[in-house]
C-alpha cells in the first residue's frame, strides 16, 4: 500500500538490549531506527529485550525518526515480539524471513486484534517484509501485494546468498535485488535495499557507490548496522541539487509548452515529452517531502 509520507533513505538497526546504542540513536540522523529483536539479540536475552522495547521506542525515537522493530520468524517468537512491540510508538515492523503470502496475512490479522484492543487507529502499524529465501523468491510479488498494511520489501542478501549457495556480492544479488524493485512498484509499495551488502560496512567509499548505484536501479534506501553508513545512505537516495534544479527547468519548461499548445519541447539540449516529466514532477515530489521532513 502507497504511503507517500513514507521516507526510509536510512534505516539503523539498533539492538533493544544495548543501552549505549539506544541512546544515541536519536543523534544519528537516519530516516528510521530498526530495534532489533532477531539476530543481534541471543536466545537468552530475547525476554528481556521485549520487556526493554517500549522504552527503548520512546529514547530512538525523539527527534523524529520513524520507529521499526524487526521481528523474530518462529511464529512462537514473533507472536511474543508483536504482542510486546504493537503501540503507537512503533510506526512498522519489520517482518524477516517472510514465507509466502499467508504468513504476511497470519501477523497481520494478530496485529489487527492487538491495535484493536489498544485502543489504536487501525492499520497504524506497517510492514516491511523480507525475502531471504529460495521459496519466498519465488512468491516475491504475492508477498509484496499480500496485505495493505505492506508499505516495504527488502532482499535479505547474506540469508538469501546462503541458501542459493552463492556469494553475497553484487553481481550474484543485481537480479533478485531487481526483481524486488518490480514486484515492488507492481504493488505500490517502497522497494529497499542495496545491490550488493550491507556487511563491509568499514569500507564507506565502496559503501557510498553501492548505495548510488542502487538509488540508480530504483531501491530508495537500504538498512545498515553502523551510524558512519547513515549520511551516505542519506546522500545517495536524495535528489541532488543539480539534479532538482533541472527538475524544476523541465517541470516549468513543459507546463509553458502545454499552455501554448505544445507537446514536446527541448531541455538543456534534451528532448522533452511525458515521461521525463513524469520523472522530474517525482524527483521534486521527493526533494519536497526530504525537506518537509527536515523542517518538521
Amino acid at each position: 500500500m502507497t504511503h507517500p509520507d513514507l521516507l526510509w533513505r536510512s534505516l539503523l538497526y539498533v539492538p533493544t538490549n544495548v543501552p549505549r546504542f539506544v541512546e544515541k540513536a536519536h543523534l544519528r540522523g537516519a530516516d528510521g531506527i530498526i530495534l532489533d529483536l532477531e539476530d543481534s539479540i541471543p536466545p537468552g536475552e530475547k525476554a528481556a529485550s521485549r520487556e526493554m522495547l517500549q522504552d527503548a521506542a520512546a529514547q530512538v525515537g525523539r527527534d523524529g525518526a520513524d520507529v521499526l522493530v524487526r521481528t523474530n520468524q518462529p511464529l512462537e517468537l514473533a507472536v511474543r515480539d508483536i504482542e510486546a512491540a504493537i503501540s503507537p510508538r512503533i510506526r512498522a515492523l519489520q517482518l524477516p524471513k517472510v514465507e509466502g503470502p499467508d504468513h504476511v496475512r497470519l501477523l497481520a490479522t494478530l496485529v489487527d486484534r492487538l491495535e484493536a484492543e489498544r485502543g489504536m487507529e487501525p492499520g497504524h502499524t506497517l510492514f516491511a517484509v523480507m525475502i531471504e529465501s529460495a521459496t519466498a523468491f519465488l512468491k516475491i510479488n504475492e508477498i509484496a501485494a499480500a496485505h495493505p498494511r505492506v508499505v516495504a520489501i527488502m532482499i535479505g542478501g547474506e540469508d538469501l546468498s546462503l541458501d542459493l549457495g552463492m556469494a553475497p556480492a553484487p553481481d550474484t544479488l543485481q537480479y533478485p535485488k531487481q526483481q524486488s524493485v518490480i514486484a515492488a512498484r507492481a504493488a505500490g509499495i517502497v522497494p529497499l535495499g542495496l545491490m550488493g551488502t550491507v556487511a563491509d560496512y568499514q569500507d564507506l567509499d565502496s559503501v557510498r557507490d553501492n548505495a548510488v548505484r542502487s538509488a540508480r536501479f530504483g531501491l530508495e534506501g537500504a538498512s545498515c548496522i553502523h551510524p558512519a553508513v547513515v549520511p551516505l545512505l542519506n546522500e545517495a537516495f536524495s535528489p541532488s541539487p543539480e539534479a532538482v534544479a533541472g527538475a524544476q527547468r523541465i517541470v516549468e519548461a513543459y507546463d509553458q509548452s502545454i499552455a501554448e499548445g505544445r507537446g514536446s519541447i527541448e531541455v538543456d539540449g534534451h528532448m522533452v515529452d511525458v515521461p521525463v516529466v513524469v520523472r522530474a514532477q517525482r524527483l521534486l515530489a521527493r526533494d519536497a517531502l526530504i525537506k518537509s521532513k527536515k523542517s518538521s
